[in-house]
């Protein structure tokens, strides 16, 4: 079984690949006080398609490059365009 997971693009500057963040809420272990956390992992997007902002579903896959090992599944919530 492959990991999926949900998180938002913060970076779509590079050629059919994203950056994206997954934020995550944890209880930390010494103190008990809720702390915010976010797993950043590369991600190849072959068309192109996820923009900055982009709620997206990743899947795991083999590694692409030293750092890429998800791929884009599809966009779940586009960004609102900027100005409207």
């Amino acid at each position: 079984m492959k990991k999926t997971m949900t998180g938002t693009v913060t970076s779509d500057k590079m050629d059919k690949s994203l950056r994206v963040e997954i934020e995550r809420l944890y209880q930390h272990s010494q103190y008990d006080k809720i702390v915010r956390g976010r797993t950043v992992c590369y991600v190849h997007d072959e068309e192109n398609a996820a923009k900055e902002g982009d709620v997206v579903e990743i899947i795991e896959c083999r590694p692409r490059s030293k750092t890429k090992c998800w791929e884009l599944v599809r966009v779940v919530k586009q960004a609102s365009p900027v100005g409207d």
